[in-house]
């Protein structure tokens, strides 16, 4: 079993099995209060799927793309937890549960999934398919634009406001499985950060 979080848009934990599928799945939408809900989400999820964190294989992080600020309580919740557990972390891109959502649904072939960035832009991945084990095959991105400068504007599109956490945590039963590697632990902000470092002390003039 494995403990999914997510928060690339709302705020989605869930706990999943390979063969029972998405055991619990808590989500709160709203974009702003991720570190006001993600430990009471957790404690949801364990509750309501009745597992003891010593029974999870591991904890799966959804690493964006998202903004810098409701990413990072996602990922740093589940980097905790799987170090307080002594579990792997496994690292899925984010984007790719929308797609294998709509790809559950019955969509075939190519898909851009597309979800906010603020800011008046988009996030966007492309997709060309599924491969032999249903699982989404990226085609190009993930990647960041304006509205009106995304790119492969002939794919049908799927705009995403939450994300599933159970189908993240699907993925990764899949994945390895199938002896499929993971994503890079690397959060995928995508925009460089609105502080810098200081380049040295000022001078101070009398």
């Amino acid at each position: 079993m494995l403990l999914a979080i997510d928060t690339s848009a709302g705020t989605s934990v869930a706990v999943v099995d390979r063969d029972g599928g998405i055991l619990a799945e808590v989500t709160e939408p709203d974009t702003m209060r991720h570190a006001e809900v993600i430990g009471d989400l957790i404690a949801a999820a364990l509750d309501a799927s009745g597992t003891r964190p010593d029974a999870l294989s591991g904890v799966v992080a959804g690493m964006g793309p998202g903004p810098f600020t409701g990413l990072r309580v996602g990922i740093a919740a589940a980097t905790a937890f799987a170090f307080g557990a002594g579990r792997p972390l496994v690292p899925v891109v984010s984007h790719d549960a929308v797609a294998y959502e709509r790809y559950l649904a019955g969509h075939a072939g190519p898909l851009l999934v597309v979800t906010d960035a603020r800011r008046r832009e988009r996030y966007w991945t492309a997709y060309a398919g599924v491969d032999e084990h249903g699982l989404p095959v990226r085609l190009d991105g993930p990647g960041l634009d304006k509205p009106d400068a995304l790119p492969h504007p002939d794919l049908p599109r799927e705009e995403a406001a939450t994300v599933s956490a159970g189908l993240l945590g699907m993925i990764a039963e899949l994945r390895f499985a199938a002896g499929l590697p993971f994503d890079r632990d690397e959060p995928l902000y995508l925009r460089s950060p609105d502080v810098t470092l200081s380049a040295g002390p000022k001078r101070v003039s009398a």
